[in-house]
C-alpha cells in the first residue's frame, strides 16, 4: 500500500476531535494517524459515475 506521510509533530499537535473533523471534512481521502502523531494519507476514494 502507498501512502504519503506527513509528520507534523514539531510544528503541530491536533486532538482527536481535529483529526475526526479532518476526516469528515475530507471524506473521500483515507487518512490514518500513528502513535508518534504522523498522518497518513493512504489513498483517495474515487466516485464511479
Amino acid at each position: 500500500m502507498d501512502a504519503l506521510s506527513i509528520n507534523f509533530a514539531l510544528v503541530l499537535q491536533i486532538t482527536d476531535e481535529q483529526f475526526f473533523q479532518l476526516c469528515q471534512i475530507n471524506e473521500l481521502i483515507r487518512f490514518e494517524r500513528n502513535a508518534d502523531g504522523t498522518l497518513l494519507q493512504l489513498h483517495i476514494y474515487q466516485l464511479n459515475n
